[in-house]
């Protein structure tokens, strides 16, 4: 087995939706009704939103691969999340999934480096992660990087809304 990241591009749409709808419905869709589940992924990781995003300079998505197939992702951005303490320059990871049959190497920890790292390439700057309330290993592994529960917002996943928390890392926690 030969895993390696790289940067997605925008011929990546199609294989960044399919992996993003995959990784979803693997660790999520057991907690939602069909017709919510379809209704969100056909929203959120259509391959036209997916180009947009791997278009626009203020984005990045890596992908995991084995031996040239998607098993992971990571995205990051400017920070998104209903805090009203998010400021303009703020940066947020914004997904950082693996396929369960590909967990526990620390890839998801090789991918968080990277998107810190491109988040971090003007310099420091406060960090943000939206996490599922109930997702405790994603909170253990946020908080190993110095990331604090500051507030929570309600997930929409069709009808359903989850609670999330909201975590945050100050630009002086980042060591940068």
């Amino acid at each position: 087995m030969s895993l390696s990241i790289r940067r997605a591009t925008p011929d990546d749409a199609a294989t960044l939706s399919s992996l993003a709808a995959r990784t979803f419905v693997e660790t999520f869709g057991h907690l939602y009704p069909p017709e919510d589940l379809a209704f969100f992924l056909a929203d959120a990781y259509p391959v036209e939103k997916q180009a947009v995003i791997l278009a626009h300079p203020d984005y990045a998505v890596w992908l995991l691969e084995e031996d040239g197939v998607a098993v992971g992702h990571a995205a990051a951005g400017p920070c998104g999340l209903p805090h009203p303490q998010v400021a303009a320059g703020d940066g947020e990871l914004k997904r950082l999934y693996v396929l369960a049959s590909h967990q526990g190497g620390g890839w998801g920890g090789r991918m968080f480096d990277e998107a810190e790292r491109w988040l971090l390439r003007d310099g420091p700057r406060t960090l943000w992660i939206g996490v599922w309330s109930e997702n405790f290993g994603a909170q253990r592994f946020y908080a190993r990087y110095g990331f604090e529960r500051v507030g929570s917002y309600e997930f929409p996943v069709g009808r359903v809304r989850d609670l999330e928390f909201i975590l945050r890392r100050p630009a002086a926690a980042d060591g940068g």
